[in-house]
């Protein structure tokens, strides 16, 4: 994979994983564009501390993986130079085809990108360095996904991830989600697909750490990270937002009809839930993230 050049087609998908693909190319996707400002915004202060804790070296190779809009595999890209090289992945093709797009786009040639499962897929090994921005936390199987990322790198290279706290210390999202909850329960058959585990699949770092020893890193530790969040411009953006990504959006999904039949209620009381949080800059809500940093065996 040279320049920004790469394969936009899902070669392989683990079966478990089918209907997390199509959410996130379909419906998910079309929410995160449409909520892009507010998703790169919040998300990448966390990914800036991350990245200065445990920063890829010059001429590194470094794996992204979730890499979304491709915008933190641009960002390792610029710190590891034109010796090295970052390589996005997401098992999202329009996900990849925004990041090939916006990479030409800003004339960088030391990345790539490709579409696939990273819990099933040859992932291009090997790899110096592996980051993910919240791209881990929806394997139908981590423990299997997280191996194939510690079979990448090479003998003691780092693998760094941000992932969500519990939902009591993100409570804008808590909130939302215990809003809907009163009302709604999520179906036993849709029509629409779900995301995967969720969010907060990650949250137990006492099972994260398990999980990464049994898959074959070492020293895993985790860095509590706490900072504001952006969710709306204003209250009425900050509803919108909570109902269309997130815990309590999933359900209204999921739900459909019975869900679209009560929204002007559930609008009414999440902007209760959240309206403490508004204030001259927007609305701005604590946010909480683990900085998970692990080495591959052999180092």
């Amino acid at each position: 994979m040279a320049g920004n050049e790469g394969a936009v087609k899902v070669a392989r998908v683990a079966a478990e994983n089918e209907e997390a693909t199509e959410a996130w190319s379909g419906v998910l996707f079309d929410r995160f564009v449409k909520y892009r400002e507010l998703i790169v915004a919040g998300l990448g202060g966390f990914s800036d501390v991350a990245m200065q804790m445990f920063p890829p070296q010059a001429g590194d190779r470094v794996l992204d993986i979730g890499c979304g809009f491709g915008d933190t595999t641009q960002q390792l890209a610029a710190l590891v130079g034109p010796s090295g090289q970052a390589v996005g992945v997401d098992v999202s093709e329009p996900f990849i085809e925004t990041s090939i797009d916006e990479a030409k786009e800003a004339g960088a040639e030391n990345v790539a990108f490709f579409a696939g499962d990273v819990q099933v897929m040859d992932l291009g090994a090997p790899y110096d360095h592996a980051f993910s921005r919240m791209g881990v936390m929806f394997f139908a199987n981590p423990v299997q996904a997280l191996g194939n990322i510690c079979g990448s790198l090479r003998p003691g290279g780092r693998f760094v991830a941000l992932v969500w706290r519990r939902k009591l210390d993100n409570p804008w999202l808590h909130r939302a989600e215990q809003v809907v909850d009163q009302y709604l329960e999520e179906p036993e058959e849709s029509d629409e697909p779900t995301c995967g585990p969720g969010p907060f699949s990650m949250a137990n770092s006492d099972t994260v750490s398990e999980q990464l020893q049994i898959a074959g890193f070492e020293r895993p530790t985790f860095t509590r990270c706490d900072l504001p969040f952006k969710i709306g411009n204003d209250l009425d953006h900050a509803v919108a937002y909570n109902m269309a990504i997130g815990p309590a959006a999933e359900l209204i999904r999921l739900a459909g009809e019975e869900a679209e039949a009560i929204r002007p209620q559930l609008e009414t009381e999440i902007r209760e839930a959240i309206e403490d949080y508004s204030g001259p800059d927007g609305v701005v809500a604590p946010a909480s993230t683990w900085i998970i940093s692990a080495t591959a065996t052999g180092d």
